[in-house]
């Protein structure tokens, strides 16, 4: 049974798991470390589960670090966000909220001694110019002609940096590794450049700040982390990180790559967001088309859905394209389980009972949610005039075999209520269904029919005196093309028209009347919504979370 259990944990366990056995750690320690610099995506929910939910196994720790290392795309709205969304998802870090800009004291002091070992200098060429003599993976580059610098120039240069005694661009510092590496990020990479602008956190107390490849690994190092997990893109910048932990004689964070979550139809790209963002292409970080956590938050995806869908898609070596129809079908699994069902008519086609008197207003009970009897039930009120939906009636049906809803002469059930037979229906002077007209059947009641009457079609039916009208928005993937990481275009070619669907003239059932920002409900034989911030006392807002079944399916 132990070796089974073994044979099901992926790489990165069997790693922990290893080192905790050999006595290489004795606790485990991970970070999430996110740059705020825009909001978290749905690939960020897969290292957030991943990072915490090792801690948590093991019995360990996981902080949050805040890689604040570029003011110029930095801010606490994007903090804000972050820590959110990771709540949001079920985790915490306790007291352990660090940032890159705790360690700038640190990380300068650890960049003085590369400077006095002789493996850092400060460079005043152009990136461009240095770029033109750094040479190809096959050919090794030419040193800049200030790479030479002796050790007391380079310390007073780098002085003269931190005190704002150049332009921005003017000057930085690299590291001095090896210009024939075949690895280009070890070829004199940059350490420190000089920004004159303002941290978000330290101010103007700074105007030179440590690249994201030097202050990673060393942040990992100050936090003794144990297991420090990216995604496969910085698998190539490993070899710097061992270097700098090497030279600078710190504690020893050890850097593991997986795959990241990629999803088809999808983007995960922050740039990418960005830009659809500042260029109004979609409503801001938090629209419900969007990958983010905010987004797909707003859109009514539950934290308990996603945390299921990282883990079924499990953790790999090599990136793939993971089916986005794995995560609609874990939020319904999520949904199906906990929302109640709710009547709600998109397309209103008002229906006539000729035979029930105009005054009678009779209260039905409907069951919230059969498969959960604490949901119990609520009350409906069935009067003569009602409304179904358009798609529900057709003036020449196929035959009964084929076609189960209203039709001339065709009986149906009205879910929770009776069985009707349709009579008739009048025509607009454009020629669409007006009015249809039925009778009902007394003794069909539900839960006391004593007709013996079978039928096979059931509809959805709204009050049309006790109802709440509200404006529906119905959205849909934001991209039409499965895999967005092979095409060769510009991605905003590949945006869907149709990803976003507005409806004011639907009408639900009135129980509705008092639903709250987030509270989420199951339109029957529609799919499920969510309550949106948009709403207001006098008007409700209801976005489409998913549909009841894949409409994207293929064949």
């Amino acid at each position: 049974m132990e070796e089974e259990k073994k044979e099901s944990l992926n790489f990165i366990e069997q790693m922990i798991e290893k080192d905790l056995e050999s006595g290489k750690h004795t606790s485990v320690v991970t970070r999430f470390p996110p740059e705020p610099n825009g909001y978290l995506h749905i690939g960020h929910a897969k290292s957030i589960c991943l990072n915490f939910g090792l801690a948590q196994n093991y019995g360990g720790i996981c902080n949050l670090r805040f890689d604040d290392t570029n003011p110029e795309k930095e801010d606490t709205e994007y903090v804000d966000s972050i820590k959110n969304d990771i709540k949001w998802l079920g985790f915490d870090w306790d007291d352990r909220e660090y940032y890159a800009s705790d360690y700038f004291d640190q990380l300068y002091e650890m960049a003085i001694k590369l400077i006095k070992k002789g493996f850092a200098y400060v460079d005043d060429l152009p990136a461009d110019e240095f770029n033109k003599l750094k040479g190809t993976p096959t050919e090794p580059g030419t040193p800049s002609p200030y790479r030479d610098r002796s050790i007391e120039e380079n310390l007073d240069l780098f002085g003269r940096m931190k005190e704002g005694d150049f332009k921005e661009g003017e000057r930085v510092l690299r590291a001095k590794i090896d210009l024939s590496s075949p690895n280009m990020h070890m070829r004199d990479p940059i350490l420190y450049r000089i920004k004159h602008m303002d941290h978000h956190r330290t101010g103007s107390d700074w105007c030179i700040y440590p690249t994201y490849d030097f202050a990673h690994g060393q942040s990992d190092s100050i936090e003794n982390i144990t297991h420090s997990l990216c995604t496969l893109e910085f698998e190539v910048h490993r070899p710097l990180y061992n270097w700098l932990i090497k030279e600078l004689e710190i504690y020893p964070s050890e850097q593991t790559e997986f795959a990241r979550l990629n999803l088809s139809y999808t983007v995960v790209s922050k740039r990418k967001l960005r830009e659809l963002v500042e260029g109004n292409y979609v409503n801001g970080w938090d629209d419900p088309r969007m990958p983010t956590i905010s987004g797909i938050k707003r859109r009514g995806f539950t934290p308990e859905s996603i945390r299921e869908f990282v883990r079924k898609t499990g953790v790999a070596k090599r990136d793939g394209l993971n089916d986005v129809a794995l995560l609609e079908h874990a939020v319904r699994e999520d949904l199906n389980a906990k929302t109640n069902r709710v009547f709600g008519i998109m397309d209103p086609l008002k229906l006539i009972i000729t035979n029930w008197p105009e005054d009678k207003v009779e209260m039905l009970p409907a069951v919230n949610n059969p498969g959960d009897e604490s949901a119990g039930s609520r009350e409906m009120a069935f009067t003569r005039e009602l409304y179904v939906d358009q798609a529900d009636f057709m003036e020449d049906p196929p035959s009964p075999k084929k076609w189960y809803r209203l039709g001339p002469d065709r009986e149906v059930r009205l879910k929770f209520g009776y069985i009707i037979k349709c009579t008739g229906f009048k025509k607009a002077d454009d020629g669409t269904i007006e009015e249809i007209y039925a009778e009902y059947d007394p003794n069909t009641k539900s839960g006391h029919d004593t007709s013996g009457k079978k039928v096979k079609g059931t509809l959805g039916w709204v009050s049309a005196q006790h109802n709440i009208n509200a404006e529906i928005r119905l959205y849909d993937r934001l991209f039409l093309s499965e895999n967005m990481n092979d095409i060769d275009d510009d991605f905003k070619n590949h945006l869907n028209p149709d990803s976003l669907e507005i409806n004011t003239k639907a009408v639900l059932e009135e129980s509705l009347k008092n639903a709250k920002v987030g509270d989420q409900v199951q339109f029957e034989r529609i799919g499920y919504f969510r309550v949106d911030e948009d709403s207001t006392p006098d008007k409700l807002v209801f976005n489409r979370t998913i549909t009841l079944r894949d409409n994207w399916a293929k064949g």
